[in-house]
């Protein structure tokens, strides 16, 4: 059974007393479910910070949509794919929930893609990476909100290069996620003119980087790209650090969170560039936004990309699903989803593709000297910026079957 959170003023506490609901109750209402990991390498990333911002989205939109109440659910899928799997299946089937949200962990978000086209629900990924849900893997009842490896990997492989940074080595998470954002950024930095010297593949959660270190101090290459995500990249960067690897090669995260840098600390990230989508002192909505959110939540955390994805996601959702007349046709709903378009406080005005791809501008942000922050959550600046267009894979390429 997935956690319960009510619309408005029950604590938000992963584990919530389990609330037990019958068909019929169930259908007087839309469910929407959270599900991320809470627990490990991701909690700080997405985890509650995600169910916060659904909830926002809920009460923002009034806490009805066609009519119905609009509750929240929540729950962890520890990033092991049967479980996540179970847990989508049993919500679908018994659970009367309507459409999943956050979803990071690609392969858990490829099998939930999968089941949700099965089920005729929806599922909107905010957290998931891989560029196969727009692509090869597309299907109607999908939309990828945030961000995908594509954008992220040819964004700052491209950007790299153009600075000087041509011999690349390549530490990645052995997992779906990791090898997709390798491959984007290994494409863009050959394709610049650059050089690919090796790579070398750890498991998810590895707390020792010595002897992938070793091999990239080994290499020769000028940068050495983190294709990884969440506490993984900040333990390896950290690490790296530590290692005196930094006073050769330059570091690039290509998933570095806002979240990860006050552990990792401005004096050892500082000058770092990742690309964003969203930033919390982008603008007075960004501002107000945040400001909500980390009362809120339980760490009194600010809110990242991913968070903001879920948020503006939940309230697209709720349009669509006035629009279509409720819940229960997840196809209906999504083709209701692209047909209008996007425009929300955190992300702006922006479109969803035939193959599901929002579409926004991405930034180019770097991280602020430890002298340049004036408080906690300061971290990064705005020094580019790349439109939607420009950032994600043209639908043309991705080979999803929707476009046939």
């Amino acid at each position: 059974m997935g956690h319960v959170f009510s619309r408005l003023k029950m604590p938000l506490v992963v584990a919530a007393a389990v609330l037990l609901i019958s068909g019929a109750q169930a259908q007087e209402k839309i469910r929407i479910g959270v599900l991320n990991d809470q627990s490990g390498v991701f909690a700080t990333y997405q985890g509650i910070g995600s169910v916060v911002a659904a909830q926002m989205a809920v009460e923002d939109y009034g806490g009805k949509a066609a009519g119905k109440v609009v509750e929240v659910v929540a729950a962890d899928h520890q990033n092991k794919p049967d479980i996540g799997v179970g847990i989508a299946r049993r919500w679908y089937e018994n659970e009367s929930v309507d459409a999943i949200f956050d979803l990071p962990n690609s392969a858990i978000a490829l099998a939930v893609a999968a089941i949700s086209e099965q089920k005729n629900k929806v599922f909107i990924g905010s957290g998931a990476g891989t560029v196969l849900l727009t692509g090869a893997k597309c299907t109607p009842n999908t939309v990828h909100w945030t961000y995908d490896t594509y954008a992220y990997g040819h964004g700052l492989g491209k950007a790299v290069v153009a600075k000087g940074g041509k011999k690349w080595f390549f530490i990645t998470a052995d997992y779906a996620f990791g090898h997709d954002l390798e491959k984007q950024a290994m494409e863009a930095v050959k394709a610049a003119g650059g050089e690919v010297v090796g790579a070398v593949r750890h498991p998810l959660g590895t707390a020792d980087y010595a002897s992938f270190l070793l091999q990239a101090q080994a290499s020769g290459a000028d940068i050495v790209g983190i294709a990884n995500a969440g506490d993984d990249t900040i333990t390896s960067m950290k690490q790296a650090a530590e290692f005196g690897l930094t006073a050769k090669q330059k570091l690039v995260g290509l998933i570095l969170g806002m979240n990860g840098l006050p552990a990792l600390t401005l004096k050892a990230a500082q000058g770092a560039q990742i690309m964003n989508p969203f930033y919390w002192d982008l603008n007075a909505g960004t501002r107000s936004f945040a400001a909500k959110f980390s009362e809120r939540h339980p760490q009194k955390n600010y809110p990242n990309d991913m968070q903001a994805g879920v948020y503006a996601s939940v309230i697209h959702y709720l349009k669509a699903v006035d629009k279509a007349g409720g819940a229960t046709d997840g196809k209906a709903v999504v083709a209701a989803m692209k047909a209008m378009p996007t425009d929300d406080p955190l992300f702006g005005k922006g479109f969803i593709r035939a193959d599901g791809r929002k579409i926004h501008p991405l930034y180019l942000l770097e991280v602020k000297r430890p002298d340049e922050s004036q408080s906690k959550w300061d971290l990064l600046k705005v020094v580019g910026t790349i439109s939607g267009e420009d950032a994600f894979r043209p639908e043309k390429d991705g080979g999803c079957p929707l476009l046939k």
